[in-house]
């Protein structure tokens, strides 16, 4: 925030009105936008880690919005709804297909950043 009221004729502006001037993203944004790219990159086999059961696709049901749906495990506490896999597998499931069968990671980068131009996504 202390970043963007540097320029003196945005100094007045809301927090969003001077992102939207300088075309940033919020700080939530830029963590669910990473924490979407690390999934990718496990998802596909691109680091080299071993988080046995972290996320599972589902293979059986036709996805509504993407070829790649994740399963959303049953919790028995509502504080479990706040781990990673549980938070990144909603939005995850809610990605369109173009973005989430991406190539590379550049590009599945170039496509979230054109999606969420019209559509925000929810934080």
């Amino acid at each position: 925030r202390k970043a963007t009221k540097i320029v003196p004729e945005l100094h007045n502006l809301s927090y969003e009105r001077r992102l939207r001037h300088n075309e940033l993203i919020s700080l939530e944004q830029r963590k669910l936008r990473g924490q979407l790219i690390e999934t990718f990159k496990y998802l596909n086999g691109l680091i080299d880690v071993t988080l046995e059961g972290l996320f599972e696709r589902d293979d059986n049901v036709q996805a509504k919005n993407n070829g790649q749906k994740l399963i959303l495990r049953n919790f028995k506490t509502s504080q479990a709804m706040n781990f990673f896999p549980f938070k990144i597998a909603t939005t995850w499931n809610q990605l369109p297909e173009n973005i989430v069968s991406a190539g590379n990671v550049n590009t599945l980068k170039n496509r979230l950043d054109k999606y969420w131009i019209t559509n925000p996504p929810v934080l």
